[in-house]
Protein backbone atom coordinates (compact mmCIF):
# COMPACT_ATOMS: atom_id res chain seq x y z
CA UNK A 1 0.00 0.00 0.00
CA UNK A 2 1.26 3.15 -1.76
CA UNK A 3 2.49 6.03 1.73
CA UNK A 4 2.25 9.64 1.05
CA UNK A 5 6.14 10.93 1.54
CA UNK A 6 5.77 14.51 3.42
CA UNK A 7 8.76 15.59 2.03
CA UNK A 8 9.08 17.17 -1.40
CA UNK A 9 10.74 15.95 -4.15
CA UNK A 10 13.06 19.14 -3.69
CA UNK A 11 13.54 18.30 0.21
CA UNK A 12 14.39 14.85 -0.92
CA UNK A 13 17.16 15.81 -3.45
CA UNK A 14 18.34 18.45 -1.44
CA UNK A 15 18.94 15.94 2.14
CA UNK A 16 20.54 13.19 -0.22
CA UNK A 17 22.43 15.91 -1.40
CA UNK A 18 23.87 17.22 1.85
CA UNK A 19 24.40 13.37 3.20
CA UNK A 20 26.56 12.23 0.02
CA UNK A 21 28.19 15.17 -0.03
CA UNK A 22 29.20 16.50 3.14
CA UNK A 23 28.89 12.93 5.02
CA UNK A 24 29.85 10.10 3.02
CA UNK A 25 31.66 8.35 6.22
CA UNK A 26 28.85 8.58 8.43
CA UNK A 27 26.09 7.15 6.09
CA UNK A 28 28.48 4.16 5.37
CA UNK A 29 28.85 3.92 9.20
CA UNK A 30 24.90 4.34 9.26
CA UNK A 31 24.35 1.49 6.83
CA UNK A 32 27.21 -1.19 8.28
CA UNK A 33 25.54 -0.83 12.28
CA UNK A 34 21.85 -0.30 11.54
CA UNK A 35 21.42 -1.63 8.16
CA UNK A 36 23.10 -4.97 8.36
CA UNK A 37 25.55 -4.87 6.03
CA UNK A 38 28.35 -4.62 8.15
CA UNK A 39 30.73 -5.54 5.05
CA UNK A 40 29.90 -2.73 3.26
CA UNK A 41 32.61 -0.67 1.68
CA UNK A 42 30.38 2.77 0.35
CA UNK A 43 26.93 3.72 1.04
CA UNK A 44 24.97 6.98 -0.93
CA UNK A 45 21.63 7.74 0.52
CA UNK A 46 19.20 7.53 -2.80
CA UNK A 47 16.22 8.48 -0.55
CA UNK A 48 13.44 9.02 2.02
CA UNK A 49 10.28 9.42 3.65
CA UNK A 50 8.41 9.72 6.43
CA UNK A 51 8.94 6.14 7.39
CA UNK A 52 12.71 6.09 6.72
CA UNK A 53 15.65 6.44 4.41
CA UNK A 54 16.50 4.11 1.43
CA UNK A 55 20.28 3.89 0.70
CA UNK A 56 22.85 1.63 -2.13
CA UNK A 57 25.22 0.04 -0.23
CA UNK A 58 28.16 -1.62 -2.22
CA UNK A 59 29.42 -5.19 -0.57
CA UNK A 60 31.83 -6.34 -3.14
CA UNK A 61 31.52 -4.51 -5.52
CA UNK A 62 28.05 -5.09 -5.92
CA UNK A 63 25.36 -2.29 -5.27
CA UNK A 64 22.29 -3.41 -2.61
CA UNK A 65 19.53 -1.13 -1.73
CA UNK A 66 18.81 -1.00 2.16
CA UNK A 67 16.19 0.46 3.84
CA UNK A 68 16.88 1.72 7.42
CA UNK A 69 13.45 3.14 9.22
CA UNK A 70 12.94 5.82 11.55
CA UNK A 71 12.54 5.24 15.04
CA UNK A 72 9.49 7.20 14.58
CA UNK A 73 7.32 8.99 11.81
CA UNK A 74 8.98 12.02 10.59
CA UNK A 75 7.01 14.97 9.14
CA UNK A 76 9.12 17.88 9.35
CA UNK A 77 12.36 18.55 7.42
CA UNK A 78 14.59 19.48 10.88
CA UNK A 79 13.17 16.29 11.99
CA UNK A 80 15.36 14.58 9.22
CA UNK A 81 18.94 15.70 11.02
CA UNK A 82 17.87 15.11 14.04
CA UNK A 83 16.80 11.45 12.92
CA UNK A 84 20.34 10.84 10.95
CA UNK A 85 22.53 12.25 14.14
CA UNK A 86 20.55 10.10 16.39
CA UNK A 87 21.34 7.15 14.23
CA UNK A 88 24.98 8.03 13.72
CA UNK A 89 25.07 7.85 17.49
CA UNK A 90 23.32 4.97 17.83
CA UNK A 91 25.18 3.61 14.81
CA UNK A 92 28.71 4.16 16.44
CA UNK A 93 28.04 2.91 19.37
CA UNK A 94 27.30 -0.33 18.27
CA UNK A 95 30.65 -0.39 16.37
CA UNK A 96 33.12 1.20 19.01
CA UNK A 97 33.47 3.45 16.27
CA UNK A 98 35.04 7.19 17.71
CA UNK A 99 33.52 10.18 16.83
CA UNK A 100 34.95 12.50 14.52
CA UNK A 101 35.02 16.37 14.30
CA UNK A 102 32.57 17.55 12.11
CA UNK A 103 33.58 20.67 10.05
Amino acid sequence: MPSSNPFSPEVVAAVTAHMNDDHPEDTLLICRALGGRPEATAARMVGLDGDGGDYAVTVDGVEHTVRIPWARPLTERPQIRAEVVRMYREARERLGAAPREHR
